[in-house]
């Protein structure tokens, strides 16, 4: 059975201000069909934890020299060897860091509760949910905390342009955006910013009550800072909204340089390009008077480029992305491979990722003309035993897709004929396991131009 919790566990310290809000953001004549609750489950204690990390956060800024371990990971090394299942298992902690063997999104989606430390009460534990870009379903042991530390990183983030996010009672502080067939959608709330407002909904057209509802309820929130993917910004560009964000902070996938300048003009405030995972939270924001440029923003987030044989790169060479820290207590990541790839550049002893090859959003186009996220590609295949794939659209709008795994090929066609129409030209392409690919496999690809789809 479900445990369905009350408001007041999923908002511990609720004010009245509070309360008469979030009544407000869900029975607005104008409102979306919300499909989902929750709350950040924050106590004063939490917060208080997470107001240390802040000023931690301002005042130790990500600094280290090539092939130096910072002092934060010499310490933590040997309770995670102590502690952790899964490095645990590995034997005896390497005396080179960069001996110990490193881990990737198969460990975690195979045995997501190998990451969880010992030493970490599981009252607290949550279980995020996501298939991200990747394809792959994943479980993430996460903690209220984790998300909520959010909030100091995504101002680390705006500080780089003056701005910060202030919150307070009775306004709406974040509207994360999506566009896509399905989603979950909620209004909730964050202690930590004074029970400001936290929405997110959903600009598909069947998740409003009349067309005109998404416009009304927008302008009527007024949300300081609007978040999602260059998907979801394209469509909130066309909606006549009256009101202005603060800033626009585009999350998820790669932001094109047009449309960062379209979404300036259009909404008259900065527009800030975040490289995130789900696993591992905000990691870098590009700089924006350096293109392509990315500034790291956790401080206890080590970051490493490592060849295909896992070696780690020079300075300027490219290779995969690897993590080390993160903000999530449940899930201490250990030379994490990210499927990202990038060159670490030192200006001194500050690190900084340039020429990020991230996870690029791509419209497709159904035999009906329908325009199809592939976000909803994803969530079609998610009961599937898929290990991994790719879905590439050819200009005569026929589809290949490529996978990785143990997926029946006649649910894999029924599932994307479902999505695009039954007549859908579809050729399936089946790799073994043990053919792993030194490159990034890109989910999705496109040779139908953006003004045709």
């Amino acid at each position: 059975m479900t445990e369905v919790l009350s408001t007041e566990e999923r908002f511990p310290t609720l004010t009245d201000e509070g309360r008469r809000l979030l009544q407000w953001m869900q029975e607005h004549p104008c409102a979306p069909k919300f499909n989902h609750r929750c709350g950040d489950r924050m106590n004063a204690t939490a917060r208080d934890r997470v107001r240390a990390y802040e000023l931690e956060l301002r005042a130790q800024p990500a600094l280290w020299s090539h092939g130096e371990i910072p002092a934060w990971l010499d310490e933590a090394l040997p309770q995670w060897f102590e502690h952790v299942p899964l490095y645990r298992a590995q034997g005896e902690q390497p005396r080179s860091f960069f001996d110990i063997p490193t881990t990737r999104r198969a460990d975690l989606c195979r045995a997501p509760w190998a990451f969880v430390p010992d030493t970490e009460a599981l009252k607290d534990l949550v279980v995020y949910n996501t298939s991200g870009t990747t394809g792959e379903r994943l479980d993430i042991p996460s903690h209220p905390e984790t998300v909520t530390r959010y909030v100091p990183l995504l101002r680390a983030a705006l500080a780089t342009r003056g701005l910060t996010l202030a919150g307070g009672a009775g306004r709406v502080g974040v509207m994360t955006v999506c566009f896509q067939k399905f989603t979950f959608t909620f209004a909730s709330l964050s202690s930590y910013l004074d029970y400001c407002g936290l929405m997110k909904v959903n600009l598909d057209p069947g998740d409003w009550k009349d067309p005109s509802h998404p416009v009304k309820f927008l302008d009527a929130c007024n949300p300081e800072i609007y978040t999602g993917d260059p998907l979801a910004f394209a469509e909130l560009a066309k909606l006549p909204l009256t009101t202005r964000p603060k800033a626009i902070v585009s999350t998820a996938m790669a932001l094109s340089r047009g449309l960062r300048e379209h979404l300036e003009l259009r909404f008259g405030c900065p527009v800030f390009n975040l490289y995130s995972m789900n696993e591992i939270g905000p990691i870098g924001v590009e700089n924006s008077d350096e293109p392509g440029v990315f500034s790291l923003l956790q401080h206890k987030l080590y970051v490493e480029i490592l060849d295909a044989a896992g070696r780690p790169c020079a300075p300027g060479e490219r290779g995969e992305i690897t993590v080390t820290g993160g903000i999530n207590r449940y899930l201490p990541l250990l030379r994490y491979r990210t499927g990202d790839f990038a060159v670490l550049e030192f200006r001194g002893r500050t690190p900084v990722l340039k020429g990020l090859e991230g996870r690029a959003p791509v419209i497709f186009k159904g035999v009906s003309g329908q325009r199809i996220n592939n976000i909803d590609v994803t969530l079609a295949l998610w009961p599937l035993a898929i290990t991994q794939f790719s879905l590439h659209q050819n200009a005569d709008a026929s589809l290949k897709f490529t996978v990785r795994g143990n997926a029946d090929p006649a649910q894999v066609r029924a599932k994307l004929e479902n999505l695009f129409g039954a007549s859908q030209p579809l050729t399936i392409v089946t790799l073994s396991e043990t053919d792993i690919p030194t490159g990034k496999m890109m989910q999705y690809t496109s040779d139908i131009p953006e003004a045709a789809r």
